[in-house]
């Protein structure tokens, strides 16, 4: 270890070393071991952001264990088919979701411990308890490329999430790639993790800072005001947000006053940013801003948008998301697999070491989404004559709001048990705050009488808040082609009217 005194992680006053992260990750691994735990055994992790997750995900890796982290958001319902879907034999819980988890333990059939992080509960041990009573010694388990070390659930076209599993191998190719492609990193860095972990724009920004030996400071939840502070207080190097959340920022009182000026980089990505707000920040905030785009099944960024590629000068390009990172290929294809010729529109298909494993116990879906050696990433976009990507619409229906992706089956199966509706549709439309927002349209049965506001609160009720549509439209009948399918675009076309591009 070349600094083992430096500071790893920072969270919430409390400063771990990186020889302190080392033992404590030892600690976790023998904790799994002494516990019995197979290899590739997956651990479940509901929990807000905290210095504890990366002691697990270490830990975890050196036991040659899967860290699921679970996305806190979710409805219980949705968070009970995420955990049963993962087949997890542990589970690490925050206190925010002890409620949760006990209303639902008992269709968690095949959970074998559950620890509690952050407090204790009859029956649960405490984390720390837990993981003190464990060997320190590196247990020097050998691990394959090709073993699984995270598995994320991304939103699913079919009703439920998926869960992609990204290797030791997808990690390791994506940290060296990164660091190169997005600036050099040097010593002394401050890298902000603020995105949810469950994102792999959270946790594959923070592992990013540890390969670079940063001081990594984690904030348990986005409070734009007391990111403003940090910034300034702790002298922040870099940080990695998504445009809703920058729009948060700019609307804060405090973000008059901001001192960025230690700030080397704002990375941002998940969603495309509007330019009249990217102009504000750089106008605000008056530091380097540079674009990633990348999905959770390309083990995050594959594209990058340099901080020169922003100026002024460069006119439309700063639109664009970028060019592939050194050892990454992109096509642009039609809807049979063929090239496209430059500026023509289709689906963005990439090959790289980043792509993921596949989907967990979903044989097809993988087969769908990789094809050879291609990932189809279910995005619509086209390639200038420089080689930098633009994204123009999707492929598949997903709306993303607030950097969160949204697959309007989810919504729909909600909005269907609902009895006064007898037919539905969603669909994102504009939102100048979130990118896009949900929008039901539903047709009624006959007679029956609900209100805008009463399937929004049912909807809540079954999935995640953000899922849920911001507004419903009511109409007497949906748009359908000949053989039965929902015209979603010509349902979209008068909310995106006089628009260039039908994302946000």
């Amino acid at each position: 270890m070349v600094r083992p005194n430096d500071v790893a992680v920072t969270f919430e006053g409390r400063e771990t070393s990186y020889a302190r992260l080392n033992e404590a990750s030892n600690l976790v691994a023998n904790g799994f071991l002494r516990a019995g735990l197979k290899p590739q055994t997956r651990i479940a992790v509901l929990d807000k952001n905290s210095d504890h997750f990366f002691e697990i995900l270490f830990g975890a890796s050196k036991a040659n264990c899967v860290v699921v982290a679970v996305n806190w958001r979710l409805a219980p319902p949705e968070i009970l088919y995420v955990i049963n879907d993962a087949e997890a034999d542990v589970l690490f819980v925050g206190p925010e979701f002890f409620s949760i988890i006990e209303g639902i333990v008992d269709r968690l059939p095949r959970l074998k411990k559950i620890i509690a992080l952050g407090g204790s509960r009859d029956g649960w041990q405490d984390y720390v308890q837990w993981r003190d009573e464990q060997d320190v010694g590196d247990p020097f388990l050998e691990v394959d490329p090709s073993d699984v070390s995270l598995q994320m659930y991304t939103s699913g076209t079919t009703g439920y999430p998926k869960g992609a599993q990204l290797t030791n191998n997808n990690l390791l190719t994506l940290l060296p790639v990164s660091m190169a492609e997005w600036g050099a990193w040097s010593e002394g860095e401050v890298s902000l993790v603020c995105m949810p972990l469950f994102h792999i724009g959270g946790t594959g920004w923070a592992l990013i800072g540890f390969y670079a030996g940063a001081k990594t400071v984690v904030t348990r939840e986005v409070v734009p005001a007391e990111l403003i502070r940090i910034v300034a207080a702790l002298r922040v190097t870099r940080l990695f947000v998504v445009p809703a959340l920058i729009l948060f920022l700019l609307q804060a009182p405090e973000s008059a006053e901001a001192d960025f000026s230690s700030v080397k980089q704002i990375l941002y990505g998940a969603s495309p940013m509007p330019l009249e707000l990217l102009r504000r920040a750089i106008a605000t905030f008056k530091c380097p801003f540079a674009q990633v785009y990348g999905l959770t099944e390309t083990t995050g960024g594959i594209t990058h948008l340099s901080a020169e590629d922003h100026d002024s000068q460069t006119g439309n390009r700063a639109r664009s998301c970028g060019k592939p990172h050194s050892g990454i290929e992109l096509k642009i294809v039609d809807g049979a697999g063929r090239d496209v010729s430059i500026g023509a529109v289709g689906e963005i298909i990439c090959r790289s070491a980043q792509n993921m494993k596949g989907y967990w116990n979903l044989p097809e879906e993988t087969s769908r989404a990789i094809q050879g050696e291609w990932l189809h990433t279910g995005d619509a976009g086209y390639l200038d004559e420089a080689g930098y990507l633009y994204i123009h619409d999707r492929v598949k229906d997903m709306i993303v709001s607030g950097g969160e992706n949204i697959y309007p089956a989810e919504v729909e199966n909600a909005l269907f048990s609902h009895p006064a509706i007898v037919d539905a549709a969603v669909i994102g439309v504009p939102d100048e705050t979130w990118g896009e927002a949900v929008k039901a349209i539903v047709v009624k049965k006959a007679g029956a009488d609900v209100t805008a506001d009463e399937i929004i609160a049912f909807a809540r009720e079954r999935i995640a808040h953000y899922k849920a549509p911001k507004s419903v439209d009511f109409v007497a009948s949906l748009p359908r082609n000949p053989s039965g399918k929902i015209l979603k675009r010509a349902l979209r076309e008068p909310y995106w009217k006089g628009r260039d591009r039908q994302v946000n």
